[in-house]
């Protein structure tokens, strides 16, 4: 479907992956009007939060609300005034090491506010109303947990996770299956794979490296350097979905006469596992190439390596054949590029 004068509500729109996608709407979709939510929360630096959102403000038809996903009455007030047709539920507790930690947090971002969105959409369709045409929701490649059979595909069980981050994540998908069923929602499930980029999340490694390789401390690579991680720039993930928001999945009824869940669920990766040696070596070029780093840097005597942390995974790897095979698209920017554009950046935003 065209989202060509369509209403899109973003949920975490102040976060990674939210504002990048939030941009390239309002830059490219003729007509569109974005409405974003986002609580803005202190799990990481809020000037960045902020630093994104002034990207969106310049924009007329961009609408942001400061509010909590957990808040029903804020959620339903939202649909009530904008009716959206397209959903994309970004708004989430992140990370696994914090889930261990902040269980709390987990509960109501990932759970009872996303239930909050559920309820939302099917209350759209009453009265006779079009309603939502589209949720997208991220989910992560973290419900994989300790899965053997490497590269994950959407076909394998995830039945056991190993983090609270990967149960809720999981949990969420298993709720949208149910309201795809019950309330005929089409509904699109994201895994997504270590995402990165200019203007990323703090807490991930690749920033919290930098930090700590910038102040001279020593940064600790876990599993003794032998993870590896299919990590994906932030907009091989944004085009990812894009495609999907553009295509819902087909409502259509079985042999009883009730409904098919429109129901899908796919990998956004690179479809390249990269070692955290090798991830940290080219990292360390990028930002002496950037200038973060002086050229004489002495990179080893600032790295220790050390045993695996509970909840972590010794591998992710994404099984993206059904993304190629469905959307014709398959990320593709190297992590040299990658880490050369987040380099660049982070030289110009704190230096």
């Amino acid at each position: 479907m065209s989202l060509a004068g369509k209403t899109v509500f973003i949920t975490g729109v102040a976060g990674f992956i939210g504002s990048n996608l939030a941009k390239r709407l309002l830059n490219e979709v003729t007509d569109v009007k974005v409405v974003g939510i986002d609580n803005l929360n202190d799990y990481y630096d809020v000037r960045l939060k902020e630093e994104r959102l002034k990207r969106l403000t310049d924009f007329n038809q961009f609408v942001f609300i400061e509010g909590d996903i957990a808040d029903k009455s804020t959620i339903s007030e939202i649909f009530r005034r904008y009716q959206p047709q397209v959903v994309v539920n970004l708004a989430a507790q992140a990370g696994v090491r914090y889930s261990i930690s902040h269980p709390d947090s987990y509960i109501f971002s990932n759970l009872i506010g996303f239930y909050n969105i559920l309820e939302a959409c099917r209350h759209s369709y009453d009265g006779g109303q079009t309603g939502v045409e589209h949720l997208v929701y991220a989910s992560s490649s973290s419900v994989y947990g300790s899965n053997k059979k490497v590269p994950y595909s959407t076909e394998d069980k995830v039945d056991h996770p190993i983090s609270l981050y990967a149960a809720t994540k999981k949990s969420d998908e298993l709720m949208a299956h149910a309201y795809s069923k019950l309330y005929n929602i089409p509904c699109t499930g994201l895994r997504f794979f270590t995402v990165y980029g200019p203007a990323g999340r703090p807490d991930m490694a690749y920033f919290g490296f930098t930090d700590k390789l910038v102040k001279g401390e020593t940064i600790k690579i876990f599993n003794y350097g032998n993870c590896q991680r299919d990590f994906t720039y932030i907009d091989d993930i944004v085009e990812g979905v894009v495609r999907v928001m553009r295509h819902a999945p087909e409502r259509k009824n079985g042999e009883d006469g009730l409904p098919v869940p429109p129901y899908k669920i796919y990998n956004i990766g690179n479809n390249h596992p990269e070692s955290l040696l090798d991830f940290v070596t080219i990292l360390q070029e990028e930002l002496v190439r950037a200038g973060v780093l002086p050229k004489d840097y002495d990179f080893d005597a600032h790295k220790e390596l050390v045993p695996m942390q509970p909840g972590d995974v010794p591998v992710t790897y994404a099984d993206t054949s059904a993304l190629e095979e469905d959307f014709g698209f398959k990320p593709s920017t190297s992590l040299r590029d990658g880490l050369r554009a987040f380099a660049e950046w982070y030289v110009q935003y704190y230096k």
